[in-house]
């Protein structure tokens, strides 16, 4: 019995002891415990990344390609896309956007047509008959020309110099 009684007795001891120094750390809460990692080594992780952009499909280094199939438009300089690819909009089968490889023969910021009575803005001519990338709606059939959005038509017209290599596919 006495060594029980000794053993009781040197356990309040630590317990006092413990008690009576002063703590400089918070003690954390009982109730709760850590909430659980949204990750666990189980879990199948998501890709969040977007595949990249499709390749422009032409042999051009400098200046524009098209894809008819694809209704998209690239620009290119020094063989990287600087711009695209971006929606295009083309002809219909009646007055469809010529196939081929061409070069910029002309250009003209504010042009109106002659033939139709539209405006182009942004107008880079590319192939006989007046085809050229210019703004317009992407909705909507063009006379044979790529349409582009306003701000894609303001890059393809800075973007291009006469002379510059254009490839429809």
């Amino acid at each position: 019995m006495r060594r029980t009684g000794v053993a009781t007795l040197l356990g309040l001891m630590l317990v006092t002891a413990a008690c009576s120094v002063p703590r400089t750390t918070t003690p954390s809460p009982i109730a709760e415990p850590a909430p659980l990692s949204r990750t666990t080594a189980s879990a199948t992780p998501t890709s969040t990344t977007t595949p990249p952009p499709p390749a422009p499909p032409c042999a051009v280094a400098t200046g524009a390609c098209v894809s008819l199939t694809q209704r998209l438009a690239w620009l290119l300089r020094d063989g990287r896309v600087v711009r695209g690819p971006v929606p295009a909009g083309f002809g219909p089968p009646d007055q469809a956007t010529p196939a081929g490889s061409f070069h910029v023969v002309w250009k003209d910021r504010e042009h109106r047509s002659s033939v139709y009575g539209t405006d182009m803005p942004n107008s880079v001519f590319f192939a006989a008959g007046g085809i050229a990338f210019h703004a317009g709606p992407l909705d909507a059939p063009s006379h044979g020309c790529v349409h582009l959005t306003d701000g894609d038509s303001a890059a393809f017209f800075d973007g291009l110099n006469v002379g510059d290599a254009v490839q429809v596919l």
